[in-house]
């Protein structure tokens, strides 16, 4: 398996930890009723690191088919190479990166680490051309 499928895999485990981070967080300030109920009309909006979690894991859900896509076409299209490798790799290690940095609320190394993450995808997406 390339190096590229073993960091979409791990990827994948990835955002189910994002997701479940943030409903865990959700769940403790909006209440487990809410959590197990219809959640009919608006949802008592979440604060501090609640929030930040939520929009974190929203992020990486935006990224995340974008990276998964161009590693499948790398893939599909036998290009890989020692840079679209390193590219999956700095992917995943920033998105790793990325969640704890926006939870705790480190504005500025947030941005740093969401741009290296989004050059790993471009690292990535250039072994197509």
């Amino acid at each position: 398996m390339t190096i590229e499928l073993k960091m979409l895999g791990w990827s994948i485990v990835l955002g189910l930890a994002y997701v479940l981070i943030a409903a865990a967080l959700g769940t403790a300030q909006r209440g487990l009723k809410w959590n197990a109920g219809n959640r009919d009309g608006d949802s008592k909006p979440l604060t501090g690191m609640a929030a930040r979690v939520e929009r974190a894991s929203r992020n990486y859900l935006e990224t995340f088919v974008f990276f998964a896509a161009a590693v499948l076409a790398v893939e599909l299209a036998h290009r890989n190479t020692e840079t679209t490798a390193l590219g999956a790799q700095i992917y995943f290690w920033a998105r790793v990166a990325y969640l704890p940095v926006y939870a705790v609320g480190i504005p500025y190394l947030r941005t740093v680490v969401w741009a290296v993450a989004f050059w790993g995808l471009l690292q990535v997406l250039e072994g197509l051309f």
